[in-house]
């Protein structure tokens, strides 16, 4: 299957590589080095995100400059990168097109041609990488600094459950390809924002705690975003923070979207929270999903939320 897939990149005449939207580390960095992998074989592409407004942490990896959020007027093969299903990129791409699928979330469907999906792996920045490996490619740095983003950021730095032996070995092996750990570290993390700091003191303070702590609810205001003159994905990693609470076996995030109240759910190992973004025609991870509550109010969909995970436990 790899060889197959190699051979449908060579042979399209014009490619487009796509990462979902709100994106984070994983599908950009998954997304550029394709993309670095595509320009170092000379083969036509653009890589693809339905947004302008791209973290801005992740401008170091090599041709962050060069995403589009428009679409080539032609192509005939399109690569989606970490995208739980076929609707995530927030775009609907020409029917003849064949697709390349390479992603790591439970709820994925296998909607492409060929798919690379395993539920096993930490990223699909692994996934990606055994790609390349498979097919013996070359691994420039540019292709390396990309990959090892990936796998960095979408394990917490090495912390999540599915991060294993195979993860360490594909780190070993980016570094011995150029990658500098500490430059990529500070690079994602020590450039933060008074903006980011200050919304992120507004979430930590709407902390509230149910079900003798077991879980806990944050949120955000369109209102705070305007204050501090912080962006949604500034308060992105406070859900996680909120996590490592002890007591706390469950965290969820809200925050108004388009209407309706777009949920973001992370849990212990233990407990499967996918079921709960399931039931709400979301998807994700079994520790880490999301979904939406028809509703633009917080309270209502707290207790949305609320009654529906507790009459699980019981």
């Amino acid at each position: 299957m790899h060889k197959e897939a190699l051979e449908l990149i060579k042979n399209a005449h014009y490619i487009v590589v796509i990462s979902h939207i709100n994106p984070d580390a994983d599908t950009l960095s998954c997304a550029l080095a394709m993309g670095n992998f595509l320009s170092e074989q000379k083969i036509k592409h653009k890589v693809f995100n339905k947004q302008s407004d791209l973290p801005k942490n992740l401008d170091y990896l090599h041709g962050y400059d060069k995403i589009t959020d428009q679409l080539p007027k032609s192509y005939d093969l399109a690569v989606y990168m970490d995208c739980g299903d076929i609707n995530r990129p927030a775009i609907t791409i020409d029917e003849n097109c064949k697709i390349i699928n390479f992603d790591h979330h439970q709820s994925n469907d296998n909607f492409g041609f060929i798919n690379f999906v395993d539920d096993t792996k930490a990223s699909t920045a692994e996934i990606l990488f055994d790609f390349f490996i498979k097919n013996d490619l070359t691994i420039s740095k540019n292709i390396a600094e990309c990959l090892y983003t990936g796998i960095y950021d979408d394990t917490l730095a090495f912390t999540t459950p599915r991060t294993d032996a195979n993860t360490f070995r594909a780190i070993n092996f980016l570094v011995k390809s150029g990658v500098n750990p500490s430059y990529i570290a500070s690079k994602l993390i020590q450039r933060q924002s008074l903006a980011k700091l200050q919304i992120q003191a507004k979430v930590v303070q709407s902390l509230e705690l149910y079900d003798e702590g077991n879980i806990a609810i944050i949120y955000v205001l369109p209102l705070w975003l305007e204050q501090t003159g912080a962006s949604y994905k500034d308060c992105d990693e406070v859900i996680n923070q909120v996590l490592n609470l002890a007591v706390v076996n469950i965290a969820i995030f809200l925050r108004i979207s388009d209407g309706k109240t777009r949920v973001s759910l992370r849990s212990k190992e233990a407990i499967d929270i996918s079921k709960v973004a399931a039931h709400f025609n979301g998807g994700g991870h079994k520790n880490a999903a999301g979904c939406r509550i028809e509703s633009q109010d917080i309270e209502e969909s707290k207790k949305i939320l609320l009654d529906y995970i507790t009459s699980m436990e019981r």
